[in-house]
C-alpha cells in the first residue's frame, strides 16, 4: 500500500510524524479518510476518534478541534489536543463530561451552549477512545 507523510501537532508538541497509510480524522462534514495522492484540501476538525495506520497496525487517540491541510504526499493537522488512550486520564475527563452537562443544562445564551456542547463533545470523545468505542 502506497503511504505518505502525516504530521500532528498540538501547541505543546508534536503528536505525530511518520509514514502513514491512511489516517482517518473526525470533521465537521462527518469523519474523512486520507490515503496516499489524495486531492489537496483544507477542513476543520471536531472532537472526536482519529485513527491512525501505520505498517498494516491501526491506532486510535483522541483528537480535538483543529484543522487538516491535505497533499498528495503529505497531510498536516493541527489540532487544540491529541491523546493516545494510555495518556487520558479517566477521571479528569468524566469530571469534565459532568462539568459540560451542568453548563449546557444552565446555558444563558447560544454562544456559551456552543461552547458548553463543544467541551462535552470533547469529554465524550475522550471517554469513547479511552474505552476503545464503547458507548460511555
Amino acid at each position: 500500500m502506497n503511504k505518505f507523510y502525516l504530521e500532528i501537532i498540538t501547541p505543546e508538541k508534536v503528536f505525530f510524524r511518520g509514514d502513514v497509510e491512511s489516517v482517518n480524522i473526525p470533521s465537521i462534514g462527518g469523519a474523512c479518510t486520507i490515503m496516499a495522492g489524495h486531492q489537496p484540501m483544507v477542513f476543520a476538525t471536531q472532537p472526536g476518534t482519529i485513527r491512525i495506520t501505520a505498517d498494516g497496525e491501526t491506532r486510535e487517540a483522541f483528537m480535538s478541534e483543529g484543522f487538516i491541510e491535505v497533499r498528495p504526499d503529505e497531510t498536516i493537522a493541527f489540532s487544540e489536543a491529541v491523546e493516545w488512550p494510555e495518556d487520558i486520564d479517566e477521571r479528569r475527563a468524566q469530571e469534565a463530561k459532568e462539568r459540560a452537562e451542568e453548563m449546557v443544562r444552565r446555558n444563558r445564551s447560544a454562544a456559551e451552549y456552543q461552547l458548553n456542547r463543544l467541551a462535552l463533545q470533547r469529554a465524550f470523545a475522550r471517554l469513547r477512545v479511552k474505552h476503545h468505542g464503547k458507548e460511555i
